[in-house]
């Protein structure tokens, strides 16, 4: 298990470089200068060309990847363009309530996802299993934002039992946290909550036919214990994947939710950062996602060998 684990971190190093490279070459060759956007329009060319000495523009492409490598071997992510802050700073003040929003999200995923995929397997073929199936389909076809202002317009205009916007920290309470994030987290949780009921359907529907089920409940064993201790453990290694990868894409997918909740997150933060062309915040955000889906693939990787005995590294 050492190995294998020592393996997979090495095999990690070489895709971050190549995250890092691509990322770093893609926003250096779109149009745009963040030297007018940080001088302004009534810039003259000599303020313009100090600017960009200062930031180290006008170096070659490979000088300022080196120095910018350099850096992060460091913790030094560069410093914001537009706000003269270290990245490190800016994402640390927003992290919070991405993360926060994040788990929040797939706590509700999977309690939803996973009892109604197991239900709509069990059921195969009836009207629980068609509604469960439909919902999904629907669910995910869906766009986030659409959800969002609907959950909106019932919850918090119609009946007010919500604020629209805005973010509190669990540190102030855990009834104003809540408050303000139940809306966000059941918008952004719609589609997972789709994709995983598909997906433990699925593998239910795999396992369910096999001997050792049939043999199970041929002892006499109480139906929820044939389904959630035999048949959904067995399942468990495809749902344990779509579950991972899909909280990883939710660190990085939240942009649209932080957007229509007005959420101080890493989504708004990345939002603002590209559209003021402010390479250093925009690196260091997609790098930090990036390493974030890494180890969360990591962690399911080295998850496979307690749910499958069968599997040997």
């Amino acid at each position: 298990m050492l190995a294998y684990f020592v393996r997979r971190v090495f095999a990690a190093i070489p895709v971050m470089i190549v995250v890092a490279l691509f990322v770093f070459l893609l926003l250096r060759l779109t149009p745009g200068d963040p030297a007018a956007i940080i001088a302004g329009d009534m810039a003259t060319p000599q303020q313009l060309a100090d600017i960009r000495e200062a930031l180290g523009l006008n170096e070659p492409l490979y000088t300022q990847f080196v120095t910018w490598s350099t850096q992060l071997l460091t913790g030094d992510f560069g410093t914001s363009l537009i706000s003269r802050t270290p990245v490190t700073t800016l994402i640390g003040q927003r992290l919070e309530p991405t993360v926060s929003l994040a788990l929040l999200t797939i706590t509700l995923t999977i309690l939803i996802s996973v009892p109604l995929g197991v239900l709509a397997a069990w059921k195969h073929g009836s009207w629980i299993d068609n509604l469960v199936t439909t919902a999904s389909v629907v669910g995910f076809s869906i766009p986030v934002f659409v959800i969002g202002y609907i959950l909106i317009q019932i919850f918090a205009l119609e009946l007010k039992l919500l604020p629209v916007q805005g973010f509190r920290s669990i540190s102030e309470g855990v009834g104003p946290f809540l408050e303000r994030a139940i809306l966000p987290a059941l918008t952004l949780a719609s589609i997972y909550i789709a994709l995983i009921t598909r997906m433990t359907r699925a593998a239910m529907l795999d396992v369910l036919g096999e001997d050792y089920v049939r043999t199970a409940r041929a002892k006499g064993l109480d139906e929820n214990a044939v389904l959630f201790s035999h048949a959904l453990r067995n399942a468990a290694v495809p749902i344990l994947t779509v579950i991972g990868t899909g909280f990883a894409l939710m660190i990085s997918g939240v942009v649209v939710t932080e957007s229509v909740f007005n959420i101080p997150g890493l989504g708004r933060l990345t939002v603002d950062a590209i559209l003021a062309r402010d390479y250093p915040v925009i690196q260091g955000l997609i790098l930090l996602t990036s390493g974030i889906y890494v180890l969360v693939n990591l962690a399911i990787d080295l998850s496979y060998a307690f749910l499958d005995p069968r599997i040997r590294y």
